[in-house]
């Protein structure tokens, strides 16, 4: 099967579109769309520093890959951090990949730790509620996204990019649909 574009071998086919793209192809497709979602949404101005929240998975990584290529041909700097939870065992090889992955691209990086940020891991966190029903996970989301607010803070950024999927954007807008927080659903534009 041949890519749409260039007749190169192709390796991926989009599932909403039908188009067969090859890795190059597809690659180039990425850094397009997201320069010009960026450019679309004025999220980066010229000579910001921007913050890019990486964890260590597919979407971060590819996020600061995409956004690292950007640099090249727009003003502003990147800077990459990582939220530690503090939860033994669970961080670590996610750890090694991003700091590897920053040392390849050149592009700082900088850990924040729970304990550091808030005097606490998530373990002793989870352990404050008692008998609370709520969740790990609202506990975890609530102080990930406060902890990268902080380290955005702490590194002087102007702005904080994350990576997400449409996976994750559906995920989010059925949990705010089923718990009737329609509020939050003006929260998901992409540049907010």
């Amino acid at each position: 099967m041949k890519c749409d574009r260039c007749e190169n071998q192709a390796a991926y086919t989009r599932k909403y579109s039908g188009e067969k793209l090859c890795s190059n192809c597809f690659s180039n497709s990425i850094l397009r769309k997201t320069a010009k979602t960026i450019s679309k949404y004025n999220m980066i101005q010229n000579n910001e520093l921007v913050a890019v929240a990486v964890s260590g998975g597919k979407d971060s990584l590819a996020l600061l890959n995409v956004i690292n290529q950007m640099k090249s041909t727009h003003n502003f700097r990147i800077k990459a951090i990582t939220i530690d939870e503090g939860i033994p065992g669970y961080r670590n090889e996610a750890l090694e990949i991003v700091q590897e992955f920053c040392a390849k691209l050149n592009v700082e990086h900088k850990v924040f730790s729970y304990k550091e940020l808030f005097d606490l891991t998530l373990d002793e966190a989870l352990d404050l509620r008692g008998n609370e029903k709520t969740s790990s996970c609202s506990i975890c989301g609530t102080l990930r996204r406060r902890a990268i607010d902080h380290a955005a803070n702490y590194i002087g950024a102007d702005v904080i990019a994350t990576g997400h999927n449409l996976d994750d954007t559906l995920q989010t807008f059925v949990i705010n649909m089923l718990s009737g927080d329609t509020n939050k659903i003006g929260w998901m534009d992409p540049d907010t």
